[in-house]
């Protein structure tokens, strides 16, 4: 379920955002991530996280270095992160012409979304998955806590 319009608005916004910090409007570089939460009992659309057991929906983002949105999807939270961040990079692939390189979590892996990445922006564009040393034990992730801050 995508959100409604084309992102122009965002683009021009997150671009002149940029552009007042000394940089180019596109970015090169961008993080992604997924976040399922709850909504309410009588929402139309929902679904169910089973690995979050969250009922509800699921918001995916592409965020730059300083945390600013350069794609973005909304799904029912039944609709796994790469499918999700695949629809938000389609969403938005005229205006993320200039990326080179995105990096993801563990929930990213595999060649299938690799692949789609690159069928959507190019071939030049590399997925860089961060991984965990320790499991389960949280650890600050630099790079990767810009979007989680994106979320919050």
């Amino acid at each position: 379920m995508p959100l409604p319009g084309n992102g122009k608005s965002l683009r021009i916004q997150v671009g002149a955002a940029r552009e007042r910090q000394g940089r180019n409007a596109s970015s090169a570089f961008l993080i992604l991530d997924a976040q399922s939460v709850k909504n309410t009992d009588t929402a139309a659309l929902k679904g169910y996280d089973a690995g979050k057991k969250v009922s509800g929906i699921k918001r995916h983002i592409a965020v730059d270095t300083q945390g600013l949105p350069h794609a973005i999807a909304v799904t029912t939270a039944e609709v796994t992160d790469r499918k999700g961040a695949l629809q938000a990079l389609q969403r938005c692939k005229l205006t993320l012409n200039k990326v080179q390189r995105l990096l993801c979590d563990s929930g990213y892996v595999g060649q299938p979304f690799a692949q789609g990445v690159k069928d959507i922006l190019g071939e030049h564009v590399t997925v860089q998955i961060s991984k965990r040393s320790e499991l389960h034990a949280f650890k600050v992730m630099p790079k990767r806590w810009v979007v989680e801050r994106s979320f919050a």
